[in-house]
């Protein structure tokens, strides 16, 4: 079981990003009627959102966009900083999302950020516990387990509350993008939807893998309770 745990969710896992490569490098080859940067589609969209002093810089490295919502820093790949297909600005209208949610005071946004301190530690605690317990034999199996579970437990939770975060963004990103214009109803607002749908799918699949893991370490601990009722 444990192996078609582990085969399973790998291939998720794997069928995810490879659906995010091939969309993302087929909607790069096609630029956008605006003739806007992804850049500037973002200073655009916050422009209009009324959100103020988020600062848009580019950075080397594929597919590292992200809103850093503690430096209020709005990052894009080089690629999408400067380029002006329909992927580029896609994704800096979805990172432009996050930047308006955090504006806005979103709730899931910030019951994220608030998340990650605790879900980077039980990362650590999932990824090391089993290699100590292996070597050493210091905690009893059942207890283990019950650490493991409440870890998988945490980085689940996280990963749930990405969910509405990340799909709420990317809604957002299509919305304002028909309406400022940057890309025109039709064929171009669903190859937007097409590649940011596509990018959905690996947080689905990041939270699916955590559930697997939470339920394998738990369900035999709670049978293990039952017959010792």
């Amino acid at each position: 079981m444990i192996w078609l745990l582990i085969l399973g969710t790998l291939g998720l896992s794997l069928w995810a990003s490879t659906r995010v490569q091939s969309s993302y490098e087929h909607f790069s080859q096609i630029p956008a009627s605006s003739g806007m940067t992804g850049a500037q589609a973002a200073e655009m969209i916050l422009r209009l959102a009324g959100v103020r002093g988020v600062e848009i810089a580019p950075q080397a490295g594929r597919l590292i966009d992200h809103y850093d919502p503690l430096r209020r820093r709005l990052v894009l790949s080089t690629e999408n900083f400067y380029g002006r297909s329909l992927a580029a600005l896609g994704i800096a209208a979805h990172e432009a999302g996050h930047a308006i949610q955090h504006a806005n005071s979103y709730i899931p946004l910030h019951l994220r950020m608030a998340a990650v301190g605790v879900t980077n530690f039980a990362s650590s605690i999932v990824t090391w516990l089993p290699l100590i317990g292996m070597f050493t034999g210091l905690l009893a199996t059942s207890t283990a387990l019950w650490v493991l579970a409440l870890g998988w437990g945490v980085i689940m939770a996280f990963n749930l509350i990405t969910l509405p975060v990340e799909f709420d963004a990317s809604a957002r990103a299509k919305r304002l993008l028909l309406q400022s214009g940057l890309v025109a109803s039709g064929s171009e607002v669903r190859g937007v939807s097409q590649m940011l749908r596509a990018a959905g799918w690996t947080y689905v699949a990041a939270f699916l893998t955590s559930l697997g893991y939470f339920l394998w370490h738990l369900l035999p601990l709670l049978g293990t309770h039952a017959e010792e009722h």
